[in-house]
């Protein structure tokens, strides 16, 4: 199993940045995924997260990137995405994705968002 983040970088104040997931390894439809993100310093924190298609493929969001930021999947290519819009400095974070599949937690290596004037 194996999750690989990739998309974040520089952004000013307002800006938008599209984080991508590429999951191999299990049934990707069939699990619900999640971004977490992560301050130096802070616990991880739950972000988003995007049901498995047996479950409606619901979304949920943490209450201060509601109407922000959006999840979505692809799952013919096995993909998630996060799209994130009007950033603030506050959304500055390592963003990490993850599944619980069969009994075991996985985790990308991250990827950094900087929201900076």
């Amino acid at each position: 199993v194996q999750v690989v983040e990739s998309g974040g970088g520089l952004v000013q104040p307002g800006g938008s940045l599209r984080l991508s997931c590429t999951a191999s390894g299990f049934p990707f439809s069939r699990y619900a995924m999640n971004w977490y993100r992560q301050t130096l310093g802070k616990e991880r924190e739950w972000v988003a997260g995007s049901a498995a298609i047996g479950a409606g493929g619901a979304t949920t969001y943490e209450d201060s990137v509601k109407g922000r930021f959006t999840i979505y999947r692809d799952n013919e290519k096995s993909m998630m995405y996060l799209q994130m819009n009007s950033l603030k400095p506050e959304d500055t974070a390592v963003y990490y994705c993850n599944v619980l599949y069969n009994g075991g937690d996985y985790w990308g290596q991250g990827t950094r968002v900087t929201v900076s004037s």
